[in-house]
């Protein structure tokens, strides 16, 4: 079963320090220091980053979305800055990306480190979501654009009951996409890569610190430019309503420079609303645990970089003899 995975990848096995293409997942909480243990990580391992985040893809949303490329030093990362934001990232172009990314690292025989904190990729990931690539269709969009929003989902949630992305039910291109994949016939299955692995490290902060250190970030953001973000984004064209399925912070922001929110209700509504997600976040964490899969989960204030390694470097020899 195994091989017959790997030729519908068209990849071939390649060793990774001795296994067979293997992933570091890299969880936690927004705020909780992510991408700088993924980069002491992949310092110390030959590693590459691939990010996965559903707004890092985005040009221009480099403050709010907390890219952070200046913590990567010479560390390669992928899926940050592909499209402009005026575009549609679906799952699917998520996992087709991805697939790309991790291999072009295995085949350089580097370590693929995966980070981020989007639920939906994540869990498309680690449940290997049923995938299928399907072309766009004209003729239909142009029928779906003269029907009401209102419609567009009533007709979706028939299709597809058990909707994985909420997003695709109020965005109406999104809608009108997932539309066209729903009803296609003739598109072709499409493949995860095969992984050995992945390997989960979760990143773990007390309720309270983490509060604290989430309200600490927004106010540096906000204080390195954030609102001039979302302003320069506006003047470039973007509209204030796809503005507002860009993330919190862009919602927030973007009401906040139309004189809908002052800066002290925007700055308290924001905050408020991050705390929220990262509770949502940590529920999402134990139903990937209570689904089968282990996180190995390390206390984010404590500087977890060597121990991480001391995990990895383990796990990756305990492979390696399996392989043999």
């Amino acid at each position: 079963m195994q091989d017959q995975e790997t030729n519908l990848n068209n990849l071939t096995s390649i060793k990774v320090q001795g296994v067979p293409n293997p992933l570091i997942l890299i969880l936690g909480t927004t705020a909780s220091g992510k991408t700088r243990l993924a980069v002491a990580l992949a310092r110390a391992l030959d590693g590459e980053v691939i990010s996965v985040d559903s707004r890092q893809v985005y040009q221009g949303l480099d403050i709010g979305s907390g890219k952070d490329l200046a913590e990567y030093g010479t560390i390669p990362y992928h899926l940050i800055n592909l499209i402009t934001p005026d575009q549609d990232y679906s799952l699917f172009d998520f996992a087709r990306d991805f697939k790309a990314a991790f291999e072009r690292i295995v085949q350089r025989r580097r370590l693929p480190i995966a980070a981020g904190g989007s639920a939906l990729y994540l869990d498309a990931l680690l449940r290997r979501y049923p995938l299928r690539e399907v072309p766009p269709n004209p003729a239909r969009r142009e029928e779906l654009s003269a029907w009401t929003q209102a419609q567009r989902v009533a007709l979706l949630q028939r299709l597809r009951p058990q909707q994985h992305n909420t997003s695709d039910l109020l965005d109406p291109a999104r809608t009108v996409r997932a539309i066209e994949i729903a009803e296609d016939i003739n598109g072709r299955d499409w493949h995860w890569p095969t992984l050995t692995g992945p390997l989960l490290i979760g990143l773990r902060t007390e309720r309270e610190a983490n509060r604290r250190a989430i309200t600490e970030r927004l106010k540096q953001r906000l204080q390195s430019g954030m609102i001039e973000e979302v302003a320069q984004l506006a003047a470039r064209g973007l509209s204030w309503q796809r503005m507002e399925y860009l993330g919190l912070e862009y919602r927030y922001v973007g009401r906040y420079l139309q004189g809908q929110l002052n800066y002290n209700d925007m700055f308290q509504k924001l905050n408020s609303a991050i705390h929220d997600f990262a509770k949502q976040q940590e529920k999402w964490f134990r139903k990937i645990e209570s689904r089968g899969h282990p996180i190995h989960w390390f206390e984010a204030g404590q500087a977890p970089a060597a121990e991480a390694e001391k995990l990895v470097r383990r796990w990756l020899a305990e492979n390696a003899l399996a392989q043999q």
